[in-house]
């Protein structure tokens, strides 16, 4: 019903800039909270960001100051720019949309496929 696409990710040295892109499309009537989350290998996947349907943000200690997360409703997109790169920030990012549902009015949390963001040191 609902699909979740994620671009931007790629290989950037330590210090370096990366902007992720999240599209939601499919049977949407509202866009409630967006938020990232990442999964290094061997680890658990854990919260990045999140952003509510009124702008309001969340930010993991580890990514404040370094990361910004947007969203633009008019095209269902959620953003997320990470500057000053570490390898620690080395994973898989996923994006994460709670929707509500255009023909049932049910909320459900839909995930992306991930995409892959390595940095070298």
């Amino acid at each position: 019903q609902v699909q979740l696409v994620e671009s931007g990710g790629g290989l950037v040295q330590a210090g370096g800039s990366l902007r992720l892109s999240c599209a939601a499309s499919g049977s949407i009537f509202r866009i409630s909270a967006m938020g990232w989350y990442r999964q290094a290998p061997g680890k658990q996947r854990e919260l990045v960001t999140t952003i509510t349907s009124g702008g309001v943000t969340n930010y993991a200690d580890s990514v404040k100051g370094r990361f910004t997360i947007a969203r633009d409703d008019a095209k269902n997109t959620v953003y997320l720019q990470m500057n000053s790169l570490e390898p620690e920030d080395t994973a898989v990012y996923y994006c994460n949309a709670n929707v509500i549902i255009r023909t049932t009015l049910v909320s459900k949390h839909y995930w992306g496929q991930g995409t892959q963001v390595t940095v070298s040191s």
